[in-house]
């Protein structure tokens, strides 16, 4: 199997192994299939925690306003006596004002923060120096084992415009969002290798040969984007290990050279006439009025 290494820019995002034979034209989808899932599981992630920490998300018509506003204007958040966590709430007022501030309590809590860290750990990209690959079949466990966590705390559901869960029914919107601008479509997906787009019509051992033992660094953009920068010849941490092997010589340098230091010579122990003096009895003979 042929190890991909994907990038996204500069960022590491996942390995992945694929067969020699895979046709680009069904790896291009599938790497941005894993790439955005993972996505996905990172904005669950962020959500579920705030989920967590401050109850169901209000309103939109809700959001922002304060306690005195709500009742002026006469409003009211028909979801939350329907969406109420197991073992009921603890009140937590969200200061951003999007969430009602009916919190799980600290063992439903527990549940939520768990699993997030546990999801996190299954698509993270310190995966990558780990040297674990991640498939879409990752991606979906992650996912399930957040779905399952939201179960468990609020088996009566979420509202329909609680973010988390139109993120697990593919109803979130981006548009306008920086998220948004992240997520890459699988028909617009595009492979980069070594400088040069890997074709659709092609085989991935069209261009890295026949060796499955291969690894290679692949980066996914969208068409029309041009060419991604090149990778550098050296890695940030050979960069590093040679600015060390270099500082460390030239504190070396520094110090051979104080060692060279002749000063010493003007020492009273290194004078090769003093013994001579001495048997004369001239030694500490000073010229000049007393």
């Amino acid at each position: 199997m042929v190890r991909l290494h994907v990038k996204r820019g500069d960022e590491s995002q996942f390995l992945l192994e694929v067969a020699g034979s895979a046709r680009l034209a069904d790896l291009a989808p599938l790497v941005a299939r894993i790439y955005n899932g993972r996505l996905k599981v990172q904005r669950l992630c962020s959500e579920m925690e705030e989920l967590a920490d401050h109850g169901v998300f209000l309103p939109y018509n809700m959001q922002g306003l304060t306690d005195e506003q709500i009742e002026e204007l006469k409003l009211k958040d028909e979801w939350a006596e329907k969406c109420v966590p197991s073992g009921g709430s603890v009140f937590k007022k969200d200061e951003v004002g999007r969430r009602n501030g009916h919190a799980p309590n600290e063992k439903m809590q527990q549940v939520i923060k768990k699993t997030v860290e546990e999801a996190k750990a299954l698509i993270s990209r310190k995966q990558v120096q780990a040297n674990v690959c991640v498939n879409m079949e990752m991606v979906k466990d992650a996912l399930d084992q957040l779905r399952g966590a939201v179960m468990i705390v609020y088996p009566m559901g979420l509202p329909p415009h609680d973010p988390v869960r139109m993120e697990f029914e593919d109803k979130e919107d981006l548009s306008g969002t920086h998220a948004g601008l992240e997520v890459i479509e699988e028909s617009k997906a595009q492979l980069w290798w070594a400088g040069k787009e890997l074709k659709e019509t092609k085989l991935l051992s069209d261009y890295v040969g026949k060796n499955e033992k291969t690894t290679i660094i692949v980066k996914i953009q969208k068409k029309g984007q041009g060419a991604p920068g090149r990778e550098p010849l050296i890695s940030h941490e050979e960069q590093k290990q040679m600015m060390l092997y270099y500082y460390r010589k030239q504190e070396e340098l520094k110090k051979l050279e104080e060692d060279d230091d002749d000063s010493f010579l003007n020492a009273e122990w290194a004078d090769n006439h003093a013994l001579k003096r001495q048997f004369h009895g001239v030694k500490d003979i000073k010229w000049g009025p007393r």
